[in-house]
C-alpha cells in the first residue's frame, strides 16, 4: 500500500516521526510492532486498521 501510495519508506518514516528501519520492520512481518504504530502507518496512507477475533 506504501508504494501504490507513492510513498518511500523515508518520506512514510517522516511523517510517523520514526526511523527508516522501523517502516522496514512494519514491511518485512516483525513480531513486535505496537497496534498503535500500525493505526498510524494505515491512517497515513488513508486506510483504517481493523483487528477481528473470531472462532474457528
Amino acid at each position: 500500500m506504501r508504494e501504490k501510495s507513492g510513498y518511500t519508506q523515508e518520506e512514510l518514516a517522516t511523517k510517523l516521526d520514526t526511523k527508516k528501519s522501523a517502516i522496514s520492520r512494519i514491511e518485512n512481518h516483525a513480531e513486535d510492532i505496537r497496534l498503535s504504530t500500525l493505526e498510524k502507518y494505515a491512517r497515513v496512507l488513508g486506510m483504517k486498521l481493523q483487528i477481528s477475533i473470531a472462532n474457528n
